[in-house]
């Protein structure tokens, strides 16, 4: 695995694509040294504290920890079951996505329920969620012009990708609906509930 500066405290290790993100964070977050870890589409960046170690004293562990390997950390295996309201204001692109692919929004709510969904990484606003699974039948593109303001919990789709807004803020994605749950609890210890790596679960809300 290449190891990168990431500009002068966070060294960038490109592993590429799939689960062995997840397992070399949570082996590295096992370590006092790094301030933050945070795995990306293809790499883990790990962040540390320059008044503390230098760059090259920085690499010279990391090295070590990619060496000893993320094989010995057990990575929690964290499921999330999420109520979701679909259509009307909660999910006001679920109709044209459904006439879009010649289906109906029945049909789309089935799919994206029937998906082996997880959790991708964390960007592009604190906790929104990429999560990878989605049927790739289910096509939609980004809206041609983003909404200034999405509401938390708001579920978006785009081809092969499912998207949850934790907080509420702008964007583009198609919304088809709503997580019941509160995706944040600025409370807790770790405000966020999703996870990189975490497996996600939506249903239909009870008597929807």
């Amino acid at each position: 695995m290449d190891v990168i500066a990431c500009g002068d405290d966070a060294l960038r290790i490109l592993c590429g694509p799939g689960g062995v993100r997840h397992d070399l964070a949570a082996h590295l977050s096992t370590s006092p040294c790094w301030i933050n870890v945070v795995p990306g589409k293809q790499d883990v960046t790990a962040a540390f504290d320059p008044h503390v170690l230098s760059m090259e004293a920085a690499r010279a562990l990391l090295l070590n920890a990619l060496e000893t390997g993320p094989g010995t950390v057990q990575r929690e295996a964290r499921v999330h079951s999420l109520e979701v309201q679909y259509a009307g204001p909660d999910g006001p692109d679920l109709a044209q996505i459904a006439e879009h692919l010649g289906l109906t929004e029945e049909a789309v709510i089935k799919s994206v329920e029937g998906s082996e969904l997880s959790v991708d990484m964390l960007g592009f606003t604190p906790g929104f969620a990429y999560l990878t699974g989605l049927d790739p039948a289910l096509v939609a593109a980004r809206l041609v012009h983003p909404r200034p303001r999405v509401p938390a919990g708001s579920v978006g789709l785009i081809t092969g990708q499912i998207g949850l807004y934790a907080l509420d803020g702008p964007g583009g994605w198609p919304i088809i609906g709503r997580v019941q749950q509160g995706l944040f609890d600025r409370t807790a210890a770790d405000p966020f509930l999703l996870r990189a790596g975490d497996r996600v679960v939506l249903r239909r809300k009870a008597g929807a």
